[in-house]
């Protein structure tokens, strides 16, 4: 069965003669009716043109933030690094509150998606917490749960933050929300909690749960890097240097 595909109306010209001729055949042999010499055409299909672009346009969206995405290597490879700097920092510091262990590794894990994108988002918190293990394992083990549920965080906040269009000031505040769900779900529940209980509990999961997040406090650690999420991305978007673009 014969394909029909639409194809650029574009003006020729006759090598030869110079002549402007009106052609929708693609790569074919094209005779000038002006001075009848052959000449080859190539026109560019619109069919494959825009799946190449729907191609480009998604793998660019899932390695880049809107913010690296119009950057150089220079300028992505410098962000990239400094980001990866930052989650090295982040699981060196923590503070302790009453019975329960504070950080900022799950704040810095979500700005890292939104910005530098989801897949080098979820690179550079892998890295940042095994360089971070290298630095000062502080005598554990190395878990590395712990630097995929990071690395997911950022993907979550790079595709719903950065990715998901939005023409309303509100929706920033939903798509925050939804990555809040996301992350605490995946994340600190059926990633972290349940690799901890599977390795070193000995009572129901439902126990080990309620424990972790309530007792350890992970739950309140959560709530409390949320709060700055809420506070940090709209500061951050009004920072022009950075260029964040979460519309």
């Amino acid at each position: 069965m014969q394909k029909n595909v639409e194809l650029f109306l574009a003006e020729i010209v006759c090598p030869h003669c110079g002549k402007r001729l009106g052609i929708r055949k693609a790569n074919c042999v094209t005779q000038c009716p002006s001075c009848h010499n052959l000449f080859v055409t190539k026109i560019r299909n619109k069919t494959d043109e825009a799946a190449r672009r729907r191609r480009a346009s998604f793998w660019k969206k899932l390695l880049f933030s809107p913010t690296l995405a119009e950057k150089n290597a220079a300028h992505r490879i410098a962000y990239i690094g400094v980001v990866t700097a930052f989650i090295v920092a982040s699981n060196m510091f923590e503070f302790k509150l009453f019975d329960t262990q504070f950080s900022f590794t799950l704040l810095i894990s979500m700005l890292s998606g939104l910005i530098i994108g989801p897949l080098f988002g979820f690179a550079a918190c892998f890295l940042g917490d095994l360089v971070g293990f290298l630095v000062n394992s502080s005598g554990f083990a190395y878990m590395p749960w712990i630097g995929i549920s990071m690395g997911l965080a950022a993907m979550f906040t790079g595709f719903v933050v950065g990715g998901i269009p939005s023409k309303y000031k509100w929706v920033l505040y939903a798509k925050l929300a939804l990555t809040c769900l996301l992350t605490f779900s995946v994340c600190t529940v059926a990633i972290n909690t349940t690799a901890f209980w599977l390795l070193y509990s000995k009572v129901g999961y439902g126990q080990y749960l309620f424990a972790r997040l309530f007792v350890q406090g992970q739950i309140w650690n959560s709530l409390f890097n949320y709060a700055l999420l809420f506070i940090t991305v709209p500061i951050l978007t009004k920072i022009k240097p950075l260029k964040i673009n979460v519309n």
